[in-house]
């Protein structure tokens, strides 16, 4: 079983606690980081933007990242939300066994 990351930003905390929630509820993350505030710069719509958003991070098996993706896609309000996977190459064995379990994982 490997785990993964996932990296979304959202709009505010509101949103990001409602995704994390659906996710946790759903069993497709064993739990989810809220980060209430971060400053972020980008490039959108030909203009460099700076703003304010939080960060939801999540963790659960890799062969669930797509249906996560899909989830957040559906839930969230941007037109084209970051969305990003990063494999968890190595861990506490007791915590990377935990995410198993509670995401319907063998662990």
């Amino acid at each position: 079983m490997s785990v993964s990351l996932v990296y979304v930003n959202t709009a505010d905390r509101a949103e990001a606690l409602r995704i994390g929630r659906v996710l946790v509820e759903a069993r497709l993350a064993a739990g989810a980081n809220v980060i209430p505030e971060i400053s972020s710069i980008y490039h959108w719509q030909g203009e460099v933007k700076e703003g304010t958003e939080a960060m939801l991070v999540l963790k659960t098996r890799s062969e669930l990242v797509d249906e996560i993706v899909g989830k957040v896609r559906s839930l969230h309000s941007y037109e084209c939300p970051s969305i990003v996977a990063v494999p968890v190459t190595a861990g506490s064995p007791d915590y990377l066994a935990w995410v198993g379990h509670e995401t319907g994982g063998a662990a």
